[in-house]
């Protein structure tokens, strides 16, 4: 069942998106955390910039 799963989601538009995951220092605790987000692949890198 998997198999079938995974092959529909890179047949339709799932290639367009892209998963950032990137790390972030909290202000308050000087902690790191991560922001993870689905964005276009032609927005990766303007998400990156921020």
């Amino acid at each position: 069942m998997a198999k079938k799963a995974v092959a529909t989601l890179q047949r339709g538009e799932g290639r367009g998106y892209a998963k950032v995951i990137k790390m972030v220092k909290s202000p308050k605790t000087g902690a790191y955390m991560f922001d993870e987000a689905i964005v276009l692949n032609e927005e990766v890198k303007n998400h990156l910039a921020k």
